[in-house]
């Protein structure tokens, strides 16, 4: 396998799900729900899934305001992992990397996301193998997605937001128990 090759070290994939939620009535919970990425009043998920594909963390909600780094600063994904472990994000974790390397936690992202400058033959290969690494993450939010309540462009109502997360886990776990996302 490619990615336990070059990447060895690399314990968790880590991403966000955006699920989209009605509009609700409270001008505050509008605020803290609206995100500008999708343009829309959402819940946010980080998701962490393992080498192999598996989901092994799932945060509670928080409102899709909420940057992807403060998420990872606010939930308890970081006290779940060990010093020595490698992390996988993408560009949206770029301001992550100071609260790992608290933990002694090392974080693998792209260099295209690194530095501003014109890429190099080398960083741009590095770029391909980790996109195409984290992948994994990306396929593991796909089958989420393919319950009904979850799909892209559902919209969960207000009635039903303070059960979503229980929804999100039940559906981490099916996913975890369907066929392998790595053949």
């Amino acid at each position: 396998m490619a990615f336990r090759h070059k990447y060895h070290n690399v314990t968790c994939i880590i991403d966000c799900l955006e699920i989209e939620v009605q509009k609700p009535s409270k001008t505050l919970h509008q605020a803290l729900s609206w995100s500008e990425y999708k343009k829309a009043n959402t819940i946010k998920y980080l998701v962490s899934c393992t080498p192999n594909g598996l989901i092994n963390y799932i945060t509670p909600g928080y409102g899709g305001r909420i940057t992807d780094t403060c998420l990872v600063e606010q939930c308890d994904f970081i006290r779940c992992l060990q010093p020595g472990m490698y992390v996988m994000a993408d560009r949206g974790f770029k301001h992550v990397e100071q609260y790992l390397r608290k933990e002694g936690v090392q974080l693998v992202r792209p260099p295209s996301v690194t530095t501003g400058a014109k890429l190099s033959k080398s960083e741009v290969r590095e770029t391909k193998q980790i996109a195409s690494l984290r992948i994994h993450v990306e396929r593991v939010i796909r089958r989420l997605r393919e319950f009904n309540m979850l799909k892209l462009h559902a919209c969960v109502s207000h009635n039903l937001v303070k059960v979503l997360d229980d929804v999100i886990t039940i559906a981490c776990g099916l996913v975890n128990i369907q066929d392998s996302l790595i053949k």
